[in-house]
């Protein structure tokens, strides 16, 4: 699959009428066709390249703020842009990286309260938060992580939630059998099938949800939140994602 499309005004917009070819190689060729070009590097890995390159040259200026920018949108953690640009300082030089850090200190200034929240919900329960879900985030509202627990005999993964992160409306399709389960670990989430009422879930409480049922999950807008998902097996099972859950039906759930 082709990597996702870049759209880049910047150039345009500053040195549009003054360096308008310029502007051109910069909004069209590096973003619209470099950074775009394929699925060999994803835009995560694109970034890495970027701000290695950035970095080891001196470069602190606002083009190292932007690149910074977005390798956090591009996935890059705080805790991961830390050890980024300590290896680089090895090989780069100790000076380099000072810039560097003040930089990127700013960009994931926000991240230090979050970490600190995601450390705190980790302590309330038994099973890893895990990665980030990455491979799925396209399908969620939010910051979301998962952790396999097992795939031996059932399939059975911890996700977790940051505040109003939830997934969009889905269903596990099945010819035969199928469907999910989830058992509430920690925090408070909703569970919703389309035309029902939300129904809370708690550590403990157990949802589960038929094949070819529209549905969404995911945590209370002032809760962190993990449930178990169990995939159950069934016949021609598939999973069919659909349109995001709309911020008004969404904050309907939490105002009840």
């Amino acid at each position: 699959m082709a990597q996702k499309k870049i759209i880049q005004t910047a150039g345009r917009t500053q040195l549009g009428e003054f360096a308008p070819e310029f502007a051109h190689l910069n909004d069209d060729i590096l973003f619209g066709e470099v950074w775009s070009r394929n699925d060999l590097l994803s835009l995560r890995d694109r970034s890495l390249v970027t701000l290695t390159s950035l970095i080891s040259q001196g470069m602190t200026d606002s083009s190292l703020t932007f690149h910074l920018q977005e390798a956090k949108k591009n996935g890059i953690t705080r805790t991961e842009i830390s050890e980024i640009i300590t290896h680089i300082a090895f090989y780069a030089g100790w000076p380099k990286a000072w810039a560097a850090f003040r930089q990127a200190k700013d960009v994931w200034a926000e991240d230090a309260t979050a970490d600190d929240a995601k450390a705190r919900f980790q302590q309330e329960m038994i099973f890893p938060i895990g990665e980030p879900n990455s491979a799925y985030a396209q399908y969620f509202k939010g910051n979301s992580y998962l952790a396999r627990i097992s795939n031996e005999q059932v399939s059975i993964a911890n996700v977790t939630f940051e505040p109003g992160c939830r997934n969009n409306w889905h269903i596990h399709r099945a010819t035969k059998g199928g469907g999910q389960m989830l058992i509430g670990v920690a925090g408070r989430g909703w569970y919703q099938e389309e035309g029902k009422p939300a129904q809370e879930i708690l550590p403990g409480t157990v949802i589960h949800i038929p094949a070819n049922v529209k549905h969404w999950h995911g945590a209370a807008a002032d809760s962190w939140f993990a449930h178990l998902a169990f995939e159950v097996s069934g016949e021609n099972a598939s999973n069919e994602w659909l349109e995001p859950v709309g911020d008004d039906e969404y904050n309907k759930v939490n105002a009840r």
